[in-house]
């Protein structure tokens, strides 16, 4: 069952971008539209930024035993291959 994890924020324009995050099968897939968009943009490797706040929302989750340490623990990995490739 894949676990899916959403949140908003806005550029420096202004304009509200939604990103989704999902785990299924292990691996993470983080997917992005701004608003008025029809198509979501599917990132390869995700943009740092969005894995922080993936993070964030994360360890939200995690304090109120709705997300699992195994999913803190596969994103904290993420964010440092990513630091790692910049």
């Amino acid at each position: 069952m894949p676990i899916q994890h959403i949140w908003t924020d806005r550029n420096q324009d202004g304009r509200k971008r939604e990103v989704r995050a999902t785990k299924f099968g292990g691996a993470w897939r983080v997917q992005a539209k701004m608003a008025g968009d029809l198509d979501w943009t599917y990132y390869d490797r995700p943009l740092l930024e969005d894995l922080l706040t993936l993070r964030e929302v994360l360890m939200r989750k995690y304090q109120r035993r709705r997300a699992s340490v195994e999913d803190v623990a596969s994103i904290e990995k993420l964010i440092q291959e990513q630091r790692a490739y910049e």
